[in-house]
């Protein structure tokens, strides 16, 4: 894959926990994916729902928090992996506030239970240093945003950077859910809540920036590295 990258492939700078925080194993256990190994894993069971269906398109693009979203390459795969790399060497690690599970617009998502300027600064610095990598989208991907009824201000980021939810439309989450009913968001916010326990909440540094990748249209997104970040 990072040898030769077919035109379809798409990378994506996300946040991910690491591989020896808990968070890491309970939530891909309740997407029913690793994204670090690719393995399907077995969910945990929903009274009276399908949590395979509730959980189908955070499955496919694994348990993340989107810092630069997916994007296919203008250029080479190295040349884009070598940004990725320069941008963690440069930042220093720093604390991420207590998550929680929340209600975000409908789905149900980790979120930050407290402001944290260096994040924002990070996903930000993601979304910069790797746009000369970036191919514009096709003017199908911008209809399709467009139909989102973006606010002026996203409009503007969409034309610009290549999607709305850039800066300061940006929100950090980890994606647990579809956009649920009233009914299954009372069976499913308590259950998921239930199922990662104290996990969200611990005490962790953001250590890592995460280079994920997508062979194709429809293919599932996989770490393909962790950068360390070392500034």
């Amino acid at each position: 894959m990072i040898g030769a990258p077919s035109p379809e492939a798409r990378m994506a700078l996300y946040w991910a926990p690491e591989l020896e925080d808990p968070l890491h194993r309970l939530g891909s256990a309740w997407l029913g994916r690793d994204a670090e190994s690719g393995a399907a894993l077995p969910q945990p069971a929903l009274p009276g729902l399908d949590i395979a269906e509730l959980t189908a398109d955070p499955r496919g693009y694994g348990l993340h928090a989107t810092l630069k979203p997916p994007f296919r390459l203008a250029g080479s795969w190295a040349e884009a992996a070598d940004r990725a790399a320069a941008l963690a060497a440069r930042t220093a690690p720093f604390a991420l506030p207590p998550l929680a599970v929340t209600d975000l617009d409908g789905f149900l998502a980790l979120r930050e239970t407290a402001p944290c300027p260096e994040l924002h600064a990070f996903a930000g610095a993601c979304v910069e240093a790797l746009d000369d990598c970036r191919a514009p989208p096709s003017e199908a991907e911008l209809a399709r945003r467009r139909k989102a009824k973006l606010s002026p201000a996203q409009a503007a980021l969409l034309e610009r950077w290549g999607y709305p939810y850039v800066f300061a439309e940006w929100r950090f989450h980890v994606t647990l859910t579809r956009r649920l009913t009233p009914a299954e968001k009372a069976v499913v916010l308590p259950a998921v809540t239930d199922f990662l326990g104290e996990a969200p909440a611990r005490p962790r540094l953001v250590r890592e920036l995460c280079l994920f990748t997508q062979s194709g249209p429809g293919a599932p997104f996989l770490i393909a590295e962790r950068l360390p970040l070392s500034g």
